[in-house]
């Protein structure tokens, strides 16, 4: 985001604090608040497409504080909606995105419920956080597995292995959001299955490991999780841990690590590449006592449940931290201009980098052919990667805020380029 637009939104921000508060919070709606068709059967079956659009229709209609618009379409011809809620232009943005697998449900469901409640919320504080605070949420990120009940989309692909190619429909939608709204936190629910004592934590939740985070970014999204997300958690009930790492159920000591890499074509390592602080949560599917075991409705309120006491240490930390949040993803943002240092095509925050997984001195940027610049011209703008169109096709300077990434879409070492540039090194 530029300096520009960063000043107006903290303009914007101090004048709605300084004005009354009635006047600075949109108006919450009235009438009787909507159910999600969860909340009418009390969790024995999860919320329909059918019944999410009339919800959302209704909270749009009834509430200035909420807005619904179409950002794509699955294969199939479901939407994909993004919800907004609270001030415009704020100085912090929080993006929540739901369900991408889509037999996942239990993220969506509470993404659905928050969206409610923030519409018809009276009390004061709720009220002042949505005046500072700009919160997007994708309530159904994966329409189709949802509807199928499927990991993947109508396509069988997994979503969350399409942040740097950008294939699906549903990809795509997300990359636009993220480059358009450039949020300052990116919160990405799912669920997972236990491997008893080894790792059956009622959540997991794990920041961006993708070591071309900026190390800023990097703390600041281990603070949110370790200090605001799992506090929020244990002081309603729930176990908690760091998502991909078995412990030992004796002495509670790591054992081995089986997810949670630093990928980058996972959207926890992407919202760190692009500078905003990722959180990946992940709450437990299978039953953790016998009476979940014995009523599957109790089983699924908990896990709903589970993931709404995770939002709320989110919330509190974009509350409590905004001014830090935004000075963070701000410098990080900027980072790339100076163009030096290293870019790394693999390792993690706990796996340092290998010498043939590190680009030591990346080029000045990236040429690409004709054919190349018109088969990726629309991923690359997607991803709001700064390109130069030239005679002979177009040049992808690495001197930008999207500089790490520039090098990971196009650099022949990483694991995922979509193409393979060729590399400029006379700058």
């Amino acid at each position: 985001m530029t300096s520009h637009k960063r000043t107006l939104g903290l303009t914007t921000a101090v004048a709605a604090l300084a004005a009354p508060l009635v006047a600075s919070a949109p108006a919450q709606a009235t009438g009787t608040p909507p159910r999600t068709g969860f909340e009418q059967t009390h969790g024995a079956r999860w919320t329909s497409q059918p019944e999410e659009q009339r919800l959302l229709a209704a909270v749009d209609k009834a509430s200035a504080r909420v807005s619904v618009e179409r950002i794509g379409t699955t294969k199939q011809g479901r939407p994909l909606q993004l919800v907004r809620v609270g001030a415009r232009n704020a100085a912090t943005t929080v993006l929540l995105i739901c369900s991408q697998h889509g037999n996942e449900p239990s993220g969506r469901e509470a993404c659905l419920t928050q969206i409610r409640d923030w519409a018809y919320a009276k009390d004061k504080a709720t009220r002042r956080f949505l005046a500072r605070t700009t919160l997007l949420v994708v309530p159904t990120a994966n329409p189709d597995g949802r509807a199928a009940d499927t990991r993947g989309n109508s396509d069988g692909v997994d979503i969350n292995r399409d942040h740097i190619a950008l294939r699906t429909a549903e990809g795509r939608a997300m990359a636009a959001v993220i480059r358009d709204h450039e949020p300052d936190v990116i919160y990405d629910l799912h669920e997972y299955g236990a491997t008893p004592e080894y790792y059956d934590k009622d959540l997991f939740d794990l920041w961006p490991r993708n070591l071309n985070t900026d190390p800023r970014v990097h703390d600041e999204a281990e603070t949110l999780s370790q200090d605001y997300v799992r506090p929020a958690a244990h002081a309603a009930g729930h176990s908690t841990g760091t998502y991909g790492i078995w412990t030992d159920p004796v002495t509670g000591e790591p054992v081995k690590q089986t997810a949670g890499d630093g990928q980058e074509r996972i959207l926890r390592n992407m919202s760190g590449i692009k500078h905003a602080l990722g959180l990946l949560i992940e709450s437990r599917v299978d039953p953790g006592t016998p009476a979940e075991e014995a009523d599957e409705p109790l089983n699924n309120r908990r896990r709903r449940d589970s993931q709404l006491a995770a939002l709320k240490g989110l919330f509190r930390f974009s509350g409590e931290r905004a001014g830090h949040i935004d000075a963070v993803t701000d410098a990080a943002r900027l980072a790339g201009f100076r163009d030096t240092g290293p870019v790394y095509v693999g390792g993690a925050d706990n796996d340092p980098a290998e010498p043939a997984e590190t680009i030591q001195d990346p080029p000045c940027g990236y040429r690409l052919t004709k054919g190349q610049y018109a088969e990726y011209k629309d991923e690359l703008a997607l991803h709001g990667i700064t390109v130069r169109p030239t005679g002979d096709g177009a040049y992808v300077p690495l001197r930008q805020s999207q500089r790490a990434l520039a090098a990971l879409f196009l650099d022949a070492r990483a694991p995922y380029h979509v193409t393979e540039g060729t590399p400029d090194t006379n700058c």
